[in-house]
């Protein structure tokens, strides 16, 4: 169907098409752009990625019929969403920005009476794209449960001895010095803890699985005990400060990449995640003052 085919149509019609025009075109160079990133490790992954391009771009193909313009695509977006393919993985790069397109999913609606097409490729943006990426097959979200193990263990149980020892010791070096011993220690065992349950499990990616865990857990250890190094020794106070402000942008961020990723609720596991971590900091704080102050340690 050509231009001269189509109604007449008003200028805010033009104007939204356009919007929509250029979005799918930069789509399109994106989910191929994606493809080519991960074509050698997973072609199949990489077909999935090169039909759904072939669906935006044959939805740009019908918003140019109105428009008879052609579009170009967002270069600042391309190159943003394929780092973060590379930086966060695929999946979530490519499923976070199908959630951006339900907001420019509203206006199709103002389009139903002027624009015929405008209810089917919405029921495409709504069903049939889902779907292609719910094929997506990505082999770092086969071990978020070991990176949830090692994240949560390392929350846990670290903010509460950091908390614990703050109140305790009062010494930002003494502090930093004690969390390096029990974080080293602890990311070992929860690591090889890991490795000897997935072997009784019979599985074969027992390695894989503990060096998830294992690392999750160590950058987890580095994060909270990085105020603790930086700042005076004096200044526990803001070292604690800081450390509760690190651990709710933690899990924040991984609750937030592991909810689009996987498609689950952020706001349930946020607060889960948070109310335990935060809960057993407060709890350590009373047992570090309490010890403190019934044996008499000063340090």
């Amino acid at each position: 169907m050509t231009k001269q085919e189509h109604r007449p149509i008003s200028e805010k019609t033009r104007a939204l098409l356009e919007r929509l025009q250029r979005n799918e075109c930069t789509e399109q160079l994106i989910y191929n752009r994606v493809a080519d990133l991960v074509e050698k490790k997973s072609p199949a992954n990489a077909a999935v990625l090169r039909q759904v391009a072939d669906e935006e771009g044959r939805h740009a193909k019908i918003w140019q019929s109105y428009t008879g313009t052609q579009a170009q695509p967002n270069l600042h977006k391309v190159r943003r969403t394929v780092l973060a393919a590379r930086l966060l993985g695929f999946t979530f790069a490519m499923k976070q920005m199908e959630n951006g397109e339900e907001k420019a999913q509203r206006i199709y609606a103002d389009l139903y009476a002027e624009i015929p097409e405008a209810a089917a490729i919405r029921a495409d943006e709504e069903r049939h794209e889902a779907a292609l990426l719910e094929l997506l097959d990505e082999e770092r979200l086969h071990y978020v449960g070991s990176m949830v193990l090692g994240l949560n263990d390392a929350l846990v149980e670290l903010t509460g001895t950091l908390a614990g020892l703050t109140f305790a010791m009062q010494n930002n070096r003494l502090v930093a010095l004690s969390g390096l011993i029990t974080g080293a220690s602890a990311t070992l065992s929860m690591a090889s803890s890991e490795y000897l349950s997935a072997r009784s499990e019979g599985r074969g990616d027992a390695l894989k699985s503990s060096s998830y865990t294992g690392i999750a857990y160590l950058l987890t250890v580095a994060l909270l005990i990085l105020p603790y190094l930086l700042l005076p020794a004096g200044a526990w106070l803001a070292s604690l400060a800081i450390l509760l402000v690190t651990v709710v942008l933690i899990i924040a961020g991984f609750t937030y990449y592991v909810s689009v990723a996987q498609g689950l609720s952020f706001r349930r596991r946020f607060s889960e995640m948070a109310a335990i971590s935060l809960g057993v900091a407060v709890i350590s704080f009373v047992i570090g003052l309490l010890v403190k102050q019934f044996l008499g340690i000063d340090l």
